[in-house]
């Protein structure tokens, strides 16, 4: 099945507003008039939402030019209240936000996320129409454990717990061995697409083949202008979450374009 390729820049805690507002000045004008028949998403912090959405709909693109679209990092799971520090779906919303991350290695690592809570957010995200890029993967240890398989099967069982099939085609699978992740380490081609093909086959398992063949599955961990086409080459990687080489306007249109052409 010919999937559309899906390329989203995950900026962490990088680019405030002034930052954000540079790189898309330096990128818009980099990429006018090309299409690359590609998604592009761009996933900056909370603070730097309102400058992109601000920029991005007041700028002058040419009939070729493609869209961006903008995805916030994290959500709540829940609507409103006591919940300091949080955001939710519906403020989202309000910047024009059409993907948000979850599930990423460094919310399950660092902030304690497990399954079930990324599963509430998922469904969260569903209901207000916003379109999830789930993140998997395992450690390094999982790997050489030999654990690879059962680690994605939990997560993805879990994190798509009561998620319809309707709801699945508005999502993005973004698989990221965690050990690849900012290392400069990248899976190889073969590794990746090993991977990404189990995934499709657990989708297959839980919901039929036909809705396994239609999802787009990202790959994500170093990726670099470097890799792109190898990684996009492989039949089951549908695009690329792509971190610290994001950042640079000029990286980040080379991952696009290599990637694309493939």
């Amino acid at each position: 099945m010919n999937r559309k390729l899906i390329f989203a820049a995950n900026w962490k805690m990088n680019k405030g507003p002034s930052e954000t507002e540079d790189f898309l000045k330096s990128f818009l004008s980099k990429i006018q008039g090309q299409n690359f028949g590609s998604d592009i998403v761009i996933a900056p912090p909370f603070v730097s939402l309102s400058k992109l959405a601000d920029v991005l709909h007041t700028r002058t693109a040419g009939a070729n030019s493609p869209t961006i679209e903008i995805a916030a990092q994290n959500c709540s799971e829940h609507d409103s209240g006591a919940f300091t520090g949080e955001i939710s779906v519906m403020m989202l919303r309000e910047f024009f936000v059409h993907y948000v991350i979850l599930g990423h290695s460094e919310r399950r690592s660092l902030y304690g996320e497990v399954d079930a809570v990324i599963n509430q957010k998922i469904l969260k995200a569903r209901d207000a129409n916003l379109k999830p890029i789930f993140c998997i993967g395992e450690t390094l240890a999982e790997r050489e454990a030999g654990k690879l398989e059962a680690v994605l099967r939990t997560q993805i069982s879990g994190g798509l717990h009561q998620v319809s099939e309707k709801d699945l085609s508005e999502i993005i699978i973004a698989y990221e061995p965690v050990w690849a992740i900012g290392t400069g380490v990248t899976a190889t081609s073969e590794q990746a697409q090993d991977a990404h093909a189990f995934v499709r086959s657990v989708i297959a398992d839980l919901y039929g083949a036909d809705a396994a063949a239609k999802i787009r599955i990202q790959y994500g961990g170093s990726v670099k202008p470097g890799n792109a086409a190898e990684l996009m080459a492989c039949p089951d990687i549908d695009g690329a979450l792509i971190g610290g080489a994001a950042l640079d306007a000029q990286s980040f249109l080379e991952i696009i374009k290599n990637g694309s052409a493939q």
